[in-house]
Parts: C-alpha cells; structure tokens; sequence
C-alpha cells in the first residue's frame, strides 16, 4: 500500500503475522524463522523469531541491540508432514521500543511481552516487509517448507 506523504508508517504500532507451514523431516532444521521488519525516518525495527529446532526445540527472539538470539523458554514443536498453523504479535512502542507480544502455534498461545531498545538496525529505506527463513542442519540435509494462507495486518 502506497504511503506517498510518509504519515502512515511511522503511525503503525502493532503487527500481526499469520501463516499456515506445512514441513516434511523438519528434524532435519536448524531453525525455522519468521520476521516483521518496520523501517522508516532512518530507524529499522527488527522482530525476528526463530523456532529453534536444532539444540532444544525453543523459540527464539533477536535481540537488535547485541545482535544475537535470545532464548525465551517457550516450546515450538511443530509437526512434520502436517500444516502449523503460525501467529505472530508484535508492537513497536510511542518511544520506539520492540514488544514482542505473543506466539501461537498449533492453537498453543505463549504471551512473550519482552520488550527491546531499537537497537542499531538504521536504514533509508522506507517499508514494512515480513520474511520467512530456513536453515539446514551441519550437513544441509533437505527437506521442504511450504507456506500457505498467509496474512500480514497492522494498526
């Protein structure tokens, strides 16, 4: 959606990304991950959020301020050879800070709400993009992702 005067971005604050992911061997990953980035006025938000397969099953979070990953204790055991059903809440604050709200996977809701400095993720471009990632395991071993019914919503 076009923002030609640049007054709806920096107005948006809160984030919904809803996908369904059908996965065959995901034993086989590292990670699957699953971002919401907002960028504008030379500020960059990044809410990554990374199943973590490999090493414990556990979702994951980055931390834009020391660049790294950052367990949050909650489970993420999706099924292989089945749909998952994925939604991701997210908020950016009045003073710019990260809130990462909540994950609900497989109709299993967790409430995060840790929230984050900006961090140092600046940049000129101006947009609102989601991604989805996935990483092999040390061998690259395959396996397929597909994604279905997604939806991305803000306010």
């Amino acid at each position: 959606m076009p923002d030609t005067d640049g007054t709806l971005l920096p107005a948006l604050l809160n984030f919904t990304y809803d996908v369904y992911f059908y996965g065959d061997h995901l034993r086989l990953s590292q990670a699957l991950e699953f971002d919401v980035n907002q960028l504008f006025d030379g500020m960059g938000f990044v809410w990554g959020h990374e199943c973590r397969i490999a090493g414990g099953y556990e979702w994951d979070v980055w931390d834009n301020v020391n660049q790294h990953w950052k367990a949050t204790g909650v489970p993420c055991h999706p099924n292989s050879n089945d749909w998952n059903h994925l939604t991701i809440q997210v908020q950016r604050t009045s003073d710019n800070q990260l809130v990462y709200q909540s994950i609900t996977l497989n109709g299993e809701t967790s409430a995060l709400n840790s929230t984050f400095p900006q961090g140092s993720a600046p940049s000129s471009w101006y947009g609102v993009t989601i991604n989805h990632q996935r990483d092999g395991d040390n061998k690259q071993d395959p396996y397929s992702i597909y994604l279905d019914q997604l939806t991305f919503s803000w306010q």
